[in-house]
């Protein structure tokens, strides 16, 4: 009886270890399996990546060396279908695109290639040949450039010296870089040509040769007049015409005249009243205007006068006389009602007196025309005394005798 309580025990215990033996062949064999599957995986991704990274590296739009080494070992026919393909394509983005823009080392890449490639103007379909020419020749220039450059630092001109060379060129218009060389070298300064030409453009710029208007106004202002018209009205507002000659050096008003219908034969009156037994300038400057006429012109020809006419739309040629006209209308005609032809000479010659004899000017540094050069220091107990002109709108002052 114990013997047969005892077997069913060892059978189960042996049915026991069986199912556990069993259970851990299993396990064993599902943990190997799965990391032969993640293996395999693995495997198949990396092939997978390196087929991606090997088409890649074939196709055109790689690298450079890529795409050559890449060239290497495949075929002849291959290749040829390639290109092929790959120029009817070209084909089409001539055809589509119209200004390609390309990177500079792309250039230099297309240079190379079309010296390598004895074909090339027939190979070039996305920029004409004679743009690889200049890319060529621009490249080559760059190259020597570079080659050629010096290595020594240039000594940098001092900034006084500069400013002297600018200021020689633009007070002397005549002359040239050698001219001013000459200049600096008496001042004890050695200056290349290059370099005063290089700040000669700077400070002259591109204006015509030659010395400008008021250069010339200036050399030539004591023998240069000018004439005007200014025109007024009256107390009935009918037009009043006043003549003015001045001259440019001192700013003299040398003739003025009064008339309501100036013609061309008084106004050729008028200039042999200004310039009685031949006297008068060189030069005589005068508008376009039909008062004057041909006539007028004769009469200055005779007289040894050169008459220059202002150009048009140059409001600078007259600036002078322009200037003195202004003068008259805001220092008096513009305070004073015009009665007629008498009462406006007499006005305008007590004004041209005034501004002949008292009235000092900027242009000529605070001078007056005609008077004296420099006046007498007063003493401590002397009174100024003003003289009042055109009925008190202005004054005249004068140390007390």
């Amino acid at each position: 009886m114990a013997t047969c309580v005892v077997r069913p025990r060892i059978i189960q215990e042996c049915r026991r270890h069986k199912l556990l033996s069993s259970s851990g062949t299993r396990d064993k064999r599902g943990v190997f399996g799965r990391s032969w599957r993640r293996a395999s995986e693995l495997a198949t991704a990396a092939v997978k990546r390196l087929g991606e990274a090997i088409r890649c590296a074939v196709k055109p739009t790689a690298g450079l060396v890529p795409g050559l080494v890449s060239d290497l070992t495949r075929s002849r026919a291959e290749l040829l279908s390639e290109n092929a393909l790959l120029r009817q394509q070209l084909i089409v983005t001539h055809r589509h695109v119209k200004r390609p823009k390309l990177l500079r080392h792309e250039r230099a890449v297309l240079v190379v290639l079309s010296a390598l490639t004895s074909s090339w103007r027939e190979a070039v379909l996305l920029v004409e040949p004679e743009t690889i020419l200049r890319w060529h020749r621009a490249g080559f220039r760059l190259f020597w450039r570079r080659k050629s450059r010096t290595t020594r630092k240039s000594r940098r001109l001092a900034s006084a010296t500069i400013a002297l060379i600018k200021r020689m060129a633009i007070d002397n218009r005549l002359w040239g870089a050698e001219r001013v060389r000459g200049e600096l070298l008496n001042l004890g300064m050695h200056v290349s040509k290059r370099t005063i030409q290089k700040y000669l453009r700077q400070a002259r710029g591109p204006q015509p040769w030659g010395q400008s208007w008021s250069t010339f106004l200036c050399n030539h202002a004591s023998q240069v007049w000018a004439c005007d018209f200014l025109q007024t009205y009256d107390i009935f507002f009918r037009p009043i015409f006043a003549f003015f000659i001045v001259e440019l050096g001192s700013r003299k008003v040398v003739h003025i005249a009064v008339t309501r219908s100036p013609t061309s034969l008084w106004t050729t009156q008028q200039l042999r009243n200004a310039t009685p037994f031949g006297t008068g300038p060189r030069f005589l400057i005068r508008d376009n205007d039909d008062k004057f006429g041909a006539e007028f012109d004769r009469v200055a020809e005779t007289r040894g006068i050169r008459v220059l006419r202002t150009p048009v739309r140059a409001p600078k040629a007259n600036a002078t006389c322009e200037r003195y006209l202004g003068s008259v209308r805001r220092e008096c005609l513009d305070h004073v009602i015009v009665l007629g032809e008498k009462h406006m000479l007499r006005v305008l010659k007590e004004h041209v007196t005034h501004f002949n004899t008292a009235r000092p000017h900027q242009g000529i540094g605070q001078r007056v025309p005609v008077g004296p050069v420099a006046h007498r220091k007063a003493h401590s107990n002397t009174e100024v005394v003003a003289r009042p002109i055109l009925g008190g709108l202005h004054h005249e002052y004068r140390w007390a005798a």
